[in-house]
Formats: structure tokens, sequence, C-alpha cells
């Protein structure tokens, strides 16, 4: 047993961990198994959560996370005003476009979308806010890859990449010829690396002009629509420095 099952919090830790978008809604059966935890003890955990409202049971018995635990993650401040800022440059990108438009952070050797507008034409993604994939996974990944602490970029390159499709870069000589050129071009192509009916176009976020990269922003389109993507570069650059120029005021009003 680890010590952080050991303890209460870690049960507590345990039991939110088992939800995720391929497991959104489990029964309590489910959840003591995903755990590992006695179903005595899993009833418990999920009891306590339900009653402080950050799990909530579905009409079918089934648990699922709770709307107060959705009220107190909206409050993260590293996302908070990353989306504040963003999002109305992102529906500007939407209204120019009409295509998905997404924002991505990076948390270790992962990426983590935070905030994603779409319309009922848009292609349909594999991505959706709150989801995480490898870094090195998709376009907007490797944006925020080649802008990552070198012990960052070395690990994920260090490390097998998985082939999502037939197009995915998995060598590692090429990968880094990849992220040198994301640096000197700043605007990166993503064809099919992650689907094969989606092309993406990814841009770095900076706070201020010449910051550090605080996010990426990325627009997705249908593979069909390939040929667009270069047509694409200038108003995502656009919205990226329109994002850029507003973070690092903020950040200057809050010093």
């Amino acid at each position: 047993m680890s010590t952080t099952r050991s303890t209460a919090a870690g049960k507590v830790l345990e039991v939110l961990a088992a939800f995720d978008r391929e497991h959104p809604a489990q029964t309590l059966s489910e959840i003591a198994q995903r755990t590992g935890l006695a179903l005595s003890t899993a009833h418990r955990v999920v009891s306590e959560l339900a009653a402080w409202g950050a799990l909530e049971r579905g009409e079918d018995g089934s648990w699922h996370v709770g709307l107060r635990l959705w009220e107190i993650a909206a409050g993260c401040p590293r996302t908070q005003i990353l989306r504040d800022a963003a999002l109305p440059f992102m529906q500007d990108l939407y209204e120019a476009t009409h295509e998905n438009v997404q924002l991505a952070v990076r948390e270790g050797t992962e990426l983590v979308f935070v905030e994603r507008i779409a319309g009922h034409r848009s292609v349909e993604l594999l991505t959706g806010v709150g989801t995480r994939f490898p870094v090195g996974s998709t376009g907007m990944g490797r944006v925020l890859l080649a802008h990552a602490p070198p012990d960052i970029q070395e690990e994920v390159l260090d490390a097998p990449q998985r082939a999502w499709t037939r197009h995915t870069v998995t060598d590692p000589k090429t990968l880094r010829t990849q992220l040198d050129r994301i640096r000197r071009e700043q605007v990166f192509v993503s064809d099919r690396q992650l689907s094969e009916s989606t092309v993406a176009v990814a841009a770095p976020v900076r706070i201020g002009r010449t910051g550090p990269v605080s996010a990426a922003l990325g627009i997705v389109i249908t593979a069909r629509g390939a040929s667009r993507a270069r047509a694409l570069r200038e108003p995502l650059l656009r919205a990226a420095y329109g994002i850029s120029d507003e973070l690092g005021r903020r950040t200057r009003t809050t010093d």
C-alpha cells in the first residue's frame, strides 16, 4: 500500500483521480476497482465527497464529478487569468475562421487543454477542455515543447513516442529539427499527427510580446482543407500576439 493511500486525504485524491474523460461516470464498484480501495472504504469516501458536493449521483445510480469541484477548479489563477485574457481574441479568431480554436498549457511533459471554441460545422476532435495528452503528440504540444526548459525537452525526446497515425513523427532527430524550426518560425503546422482527419496550426502565447511562453493557441481544421493551413498563419499569429500583449499588460498591472 502506498503512503499516499494510507492517509485519509490520499484516499480522497485516489477517488477523485478515478474520474477522467474516459470514465466520467462510474458505479461504486467501478470506483473501488479503479482505485484499489476496499468497497467499504470507497463507499465512505464517496459519501463524504457527495455530502460536500465534489461528487454527484446520476439517475442511473452512477457517480460523476460535482458542480462544487468545478467551481473550485475554475478559480485556478494560472488558467483563469489566461482564459480571461485569451477569450476575446479566441472569439475573434473563430469568427474569422469558423474553425476549432483551442488554448493549452504545459504541465510537466503533458499538454492540458484549458479553453476551446467550436462551431457545429467544425471538424470533430479527440481533444477537449480538461483533456491531457503527451506534450509531443499535438501541434500545440510541440509548440510548447519547443519553448520548454531543456530538461523537459530531453525527457520527452529520450522517451518512446506514440505513433497516433501513420503520419506521426516519432524519430527523435526529426523531432529536434522540428522544434528548432518552430522556434525560428513561431507557427507550426501539424499535419495529421494526432488524427487522420485533422490538421492543426499552432503558435506560442507569451507573457508580453517577448516574454516567456505561457500557452499555445491553435486552430484545428479538417485534413481535407489542409490547403487552408498557410492562410490561417496570419490570423493565428495576430490573435496570439494580442493575447500575449494582454497577458503582459495584466502582469504589469498586478506587479
